[in-house]
């Protein structure tokens, strides 16, 4: 639990749900689908424990594009969650797919996530501009998922569409042993509407916790991009394979000797609030 309560509601920005139930099935694709189920009452428990006022579901790879799982969710327990859709982003449709997920079940936003293959090329293809400008329409952010040699990619989008909001999850999983690849993700600080999780730091890692060998990296990410434009994260529940859910959160209240409390209200709060608000 934290020790102290800060003088801000803490909102974690990335999370995970599922259920092991023939109601809600795995994608035919999941090969290695989870053995134990991650319900939004586990989540909420640990929330509760750790002083977390409200968190963003991401659609989980398992369901691909059936989000009806975390649909139900928000329309279960309305407030303290908003929810990350995926569509397929190799379908023509997934624009009009996006407008129903927002505009009848409750989404604030979608996930696209373009491996470092050939087959993440679909990022540089024609059904890209589309589903990047309906997001604008709608005025949902974008969230990517991408390695740190997409960024080059991301960025033709959006230099395309500078006014749309998009996340760039867990610091484009730029490698540490390689600081110079960074470079391609700091390259977006000049779009003010772009923002980064701090998070991965246990995935990226070749230490223990509080994961020391990263931490350079992050400072490079404050301050290129400000605390105004990162926010945290835990990736719970996929985290607990490194870590506990308060270590996570620690890890910003605590770890990060460069953050100021101001900094830290900004990306435990004012930053996902910006993006995703609960208020």
């Amino acid at each position: 639990m934290a020790d102290s309560k800060p003088a801000y509601r803490i909102y974690d920005p990335h999370v995970h749900i599922w259920v092991r139930s023939p109601q809600y099935p795995w994608a035919e694709e999941t090969t290695h689908p989870p053995t134990e189920d991650r319900t939004p009452e586990m989540l909420l428990e640990l929330m509760r424990e750790n002083g977390v006022a409200g968190t963003v579901l991401i659609q989980v790879i398992h369901y691909r594009w059936d989000n009806r799982y975390v649909a139900d969710t928000l329309k279960k327990y309305p407030g303290l969650f908003r929810g990350v859709a995926r569509v397929n982003p190799q379908d023509p449709a997934a624009p009009d797919h996006l407008s129903r997920l927002v505009e009848e079940q409750g989404f604030h936003g979608v996930r696209i996530s373009p491996g470092a293959d050939a087959s993440g090329d679909w990022i540089r293809g024609p059904l890209m501009p589309p589903l990047w400008r309906r997001c604008l329409d709608l005025q949902t952010p974008m969230t990517v998922l991408a390695p740190v040699v997409r960024m080059p990619d991301v960025e033709k989008l959006i230099e395309r569409y500078p006014e749309l909001t998009v996340v760039i999850d867990h610091m484009a999983d730029s490698p540490v042993d390689r600081p110079a690849e960074l470079d391609k993700l700091l390259a977006l600080q000049r779009y003010p509407r772009v923002f980064v999780k701090i998070s991965h730091t246990w995935s990226l890692s070749k230490q223990a916790y509080p994961w020391r060998d990263t931490h350079a990296q992050v400072k490079r990410l404050y301050d290129t991009f400000g605390p105004q434009r990162l926010m945290w994260g835990t990736d719970w529940p996929v985290s607990l394979r490194h870590a506990t859910y308060a270590q996570t959160l620690h890890l910003v209240q605590k770890e990060l000797a460069f953050l100021n409390e101001d900094d830290k209200a900004w990306i435990l709060s004012k930053t996902v609030e910006r993006v995703w608000p609960f208020s």
